[in-house]
């Protein structure tokens, strides 16, 4: 059973930098794919970001749109750690952020693919 646990979440001012943190155990993340969602209140989670490291050795990346740019997803699979660096963030980055796992490494950013998630840390940007 895939356990993650999530940290570094706050409340950061707009322009400012966060970096999340997802410790795994249970599994190996070299043949998942790590994704990153979010939620903000009264909202659907959404897609963030994802790693998978079986499509090359350095991690292939996918990001959403609104995130592009901005955000840097990486991770150290020997360690069974997964990063998200949020940079510039805005107030509507404001959400709950949630670390999963596809155990199939499908590279999908689609949610129902993820079957396995942390308990999510809160991210609060204020104006």
């Amino acid at each position: 059973q895939v356990q993650l646990a999530e940290s570094g979440g706050g409340l950061v001012q707009a322009g400012d930098s966060v970096r999340l943190s997802c410790g795994a155990s249970g599994g190996t993340l070299r043949t998942f794919t790590m994704g990153w969602f979010r939620q903000a209140p009264g909202k659907e989670r959404d897609f963030v970001a994802s790693i998978t490291w079986s499509h090359g050795s350095t991690g292939s990346t996918y990001y959403a749109d609104s995130v592009k740019g901005r955000f840097t997803i990486s991770g150290d699979n020997f360690k069974n750690m997964v990063y998200l660096q949020m940079n510039s963030l805005k107030p509507e980055d404001t959400a709950v952020y949630y670390c999963a796992a596809d155990p199939f490494g499908s590279g999908s950013t689609n949610i129902v693919r993820y079957d396995y998630w942390g308990q999510g840390t809160q991210v609060t940007v204020s104006s």
